[in-house]
């Protein structure tokens, strides 16, 4: 997890994987991110069909995340109750 949250300077990542965090970081924390640079280099990297499921998957994953906390559920615990209820 520490790596992922440095993943700007970690070499765990390949530059692929970090143009996509940084995109998921400019989605969920702050749009203003995403200048006309960041784009180059999500187009160096990712096809349009890709960079709109990505940022899709980015936006549908942070949105349900939110989601449960207005819930005050953890990961896990919705699923978990629907399960049990067709049981």
């Amino acid at each position: 997890m520490s790596e992922l949250m440095n993943y700007a300077t970690s070499s765990r990542f390949t530059p692929r994987e970090k143009i996509a965090l940084r995109y998921a970081d400019a989605i969920m924390y702050d749009p203003a991110q995403a200048d006309d640079a960041m784009w180059a280099e999500l187009h160096a990297e990712f096809s349009e069909p890709e960079l709109v499921e990505l940022g899709y998957w980015i936006g549908f994953t942070f949105g349900g995340q939110r989601w449960l906390k207005t819930l005050s559920a953890k990961q896990g615990e919705f699923a978990a109750s629907l399960q049990a209820k067709t049981k």
